[in-house]
């Protein structure tokens, strides 16, 4: 049996939202599987495309969870956001702010001049998260991007997991902007590289691990800043969306949690397996041959498929363990 996922990477790439945490939870397994990265040696990186709060914040929720953390280990797509508007902005100029007083301050701190109005005459318009986020706010962004602003968005998430469900993220805000202006944004966070070319510089890391549970921002980043990941299911995305991941967006291992990251790597990266047969045709047809669980026979599944196809496809158990493995997947 190979050595772990672990052995073959100099950081570790956390998302945060869905994968360490769920609001004030932390998912099961992470605290464990985060303290055995840091007793390793290895380096970790909190990467979230949360922009509402400053690093100083999610290092203290982190703390207060259990977990150690410092802020160079964060990154934020607030962060990412306002450094890609001071790579595009001489000093001085002036951004108008949509999100919270995180953002404004990392705004702020990199020689931006923070604003609230179309008739402060901004150049730039950088949006973020935050739930105190008005009518007005979307108003005066509307017109000065109308007007040719510069428009950033931190992150494209459509929705945020908390411990009461799946919430309206950023992502559905832009979308409100995107409609009223007809515009499209340069995005910071999470698919795009910016967030995830910074963390790892900031750690000097040459072999990176992305960890993270939503196909479309954790994975598909991963894939477009070519390096490996490992997809949990403590999240956004169901064993149904990883079977029908578009090119794009497929991670390299898929694990039930953080634990994962410890777990060979034989068993974890997505391919054929000696628990598990598969039959590509009009559908796919899962057979055991051996004693696996179902995670085993969703990577076999999506080892089978990716080679063949994208998209919806039926899956159908040949035997009564196949079937089982189905049901728990909740993909027959």
């Amino acid at each position: 049996m190979s050595g772990a996922l672990l052995d073959d990477h100099d950081v570790v790439l956390f998302d945060l939202d869905g994968t360490v945490y769920r609001g004030g939870e932390l998912v099961p397994g992470a605290l464990e599987a985060i303290q055995q990265v840091h007793s390793r040696g290895v380096p970790v990186r909190y990467v979230t495309n949360n922009a509402s709060k400053p690093d100083q914040a999610v290092v203290d929720h982190l703390v207060g969870l259990g977990l150690q953390a410092e802020r160079s280990e964060v990154s934020t797509s607030a962060q990412a956001g306002a450094a890609m508007l001071a790579e595009k902005l001489p000093v001085g100029a002036r951004v108008l702010v949509v999100g919270s007083p995180a953002l404004k301050s990392e705004v702020e701190g990199l020689g931006l001049v923070p604003v609230s109005e179309f008739a402060d005459e901004p150049v730039a318009v950088v949006q973020g998260l935050f739930t105190e986020l008005a009518y007005r706010d979307f108003a005066e962004a509307c017109l000065a991007i109308r007007g040719g602003a510069l428009w950033v968005a931190c992150n494209a998430d459509r929705t945020l997991p908390t411990e009461r469900g799946l919430m309206p993220g950023n992502g559905a805000l832009v979308e409100l902007l995107r409609a009223a202006t007809d515009q499209e944004p340069l995005v910071a966070g999470k698919p795009e590289r910016p967030l995830l070319d910074r963390a790892v510089s900031s750690s000097c890391a040459s072999r990176p691990l992305m960890v993270g549970d939503r196909l479309d921002t954790d994975i598909a980043g991963a894939v477009k800043a070519d390096m490996p990941s490992l997809m949990v299911l403590t999240g956004v995305n169901t064993p149904r969306h990883l079977l029908e991941a578009r090119p794009g967006e497929r991670p390299t291992s898929v694990a039930a949690d953080l634990r994962g990251v410890h777990s060979p790597k034989s068993v974890v990266d997505v391919a054929e397996q000696p628990a598990w047969s598969v039959s590509v045709g009009e559908r796919l047809e899962l057979s055991a041959r051996g004693e696996g669980d179902e995670l085993g026979a969703l990577r076999a599944l999506c080892a089978a498929w990716w080679s063949a196809g994208a998209g919806p496809v039926p899956v159908e158990g040949t035997d009564d363990a196949a079937r089982r493995a189905l049901r728990e997947l909740d993909i027959d």
